[in-house]
């Protein structure tokens, strides 16, 4: 499994690539799982990496902090890594836990499990997403959804809806 998904996340060009990533290691190691999230790129304050609000079924990422990853980071790996562990902590929340320690605490134990500790997304966990943060702290501090963008294709797995 950990070769597998190592290369998947390596290779994938899309959103929707690295969070099939982040569902399949959290099922791997966890044993949970859901379907119908989206993602939503929005420019937030720049202390806010992503957001989840409980019972929706979206994931909202800040636009700045990816442009500022992808401007510092040195290759395409590092930029997934990073996309990963934003998605892989709000995918968490998503699955109902709440606890901030406690998601930090599963989120190091599926890098660890699914990727490796040698692996750049178990060495930038903590460090890279406060270092992004300290960046943008005190840029545009309101949130607007009016620039908002819907990545299509995020979330490919089958949904029934009751209409």
């Amino acid at each position: 499994m950990r070769e597998d998904l190592r290369a998947r996340l390596e290779r994938a060009e899309s959103f929707g690539e690295i969070f099939s990533v982040v569902k399949r290691a959290v099922r791997e190691v966890l044993g949970v799982r859901r379907a119908g999230l989206e993602l939503l790129l929005v420019d937030l304050p720049g202390e806010v990496g992503a957001m989840h609000q409980v019972g929706s079924n979206a994931i909202i990422m800040n636009r700045r902090h990816i442009q500022a990853i992808m401007k510092s980071s040195r290759n395409r790996l590092e930029v997934n890594s990073y996309i990963f562990l934003i998605l892989l902590h709000e995918y968490l929340h998503s699955l109902g836990v709440l606890d901030e320690g406690e998601v930090a605490a599963l989120s190091m134990k599926v890098i660890r499990e699914a990727l490796g500790e040698d692996h750049p997304a178990y060495k930038m966990a903590p460090r890279k997403l406060a270092e992004i943060a300290e960046q943008l702290i005190g840029e545009d501090d309101l949130i607007s959804l009016d620039n908002a963008e819907i990545i299509k294709d995020f979330d490919m797995e089958n949904t029934q809806y009751i209409g």
